[in-house]
């Protein structure tokens, strides 16, 4: 097996090893107190993790001159669009029982749910046009465009996690911290680019 491969498989897996570990916990009964609660916050948090991530994959390519991990940028968003669908759907399924007024209602009425909502819309046409083939059908402009949603997304899903944390900030403020820093980083190689 290559080196190339060898790092593939490991990245997947990496980014597997966080749903593993809840299906262990599932099947050990180590959930906690509240199982439904720590199943919904693991899948939400390492959506976030991963997603923070897959944008700081560019960043990282500038400041190393290599562009050796951006082959994964791709993997590692369809990863965490994978653990924001199934955040969405422990919410809808185990935690609300597929009880849509419960769901309107949490939507119109906690704007924590109204902005991860939001932050999730805007993460389906990045996943629906992250094939080959779908950039071949955009056009390299267009595909470029519309996958700058991925900061929306960003910026929506560290909003939906500090609006939902009643007293530790902490965590939230260092996931928002983070992606400043990295859309500064951004935002600042394209003003470059726009002077030369």
């Amino acid at each position: 097996m290559t080196r190339d491969r060898i790092e593939w498989w490991a990245v997947f897996i990496g980014c597997a090893l966080p749903l593993l570990a809840l299906g262990w916990w599932a099947v050990t009964g180590d959930l906690g107190v509240n199982p439904i609660e720590t199943i919904v916050r693991h899948l939400g948090d390492w959506a976030l993790r991963l997603l923070v991530l897959t944008l700081a994959l560019t960043p990282l390519r500038h400041l190393t001159r290599t562009a050796r991990f951006i082959r994964y940028r791709r993997m590692m968003g369809l990863w965490a669009f994978a653990y924001a669908c199934l955040h969405v759907l422990a919410y809808v399924v185990i935690d609300i029982g597929l009880h849509w007024p419960t769901f309107f209602g949490d939507l119109t009425k906690r704007p924590y749910i109204m902005v991860g909502m939001a932050a999730f819309v805007a993460l389906i046409p990045l996943a629906a046009t992250s094939t080959s083939g779908m950039i071949k059908r955009l056009g390299g402009k267009r595909w470029k465009r519309l996958h700058r949603l991925v900061y929306v997304a960003g910026a929506l899903a560290a909003a939906h996690y500090v609006l939902m944390v009643k007293a530790d900030i902490l965590d939230p403020m260092i996931y928002i911290t983070t992606l400043v820093v990295l859309y500064a980083v951004r935002l600042g190689r394209w003003q470059a680019g726009r002077s030369v």
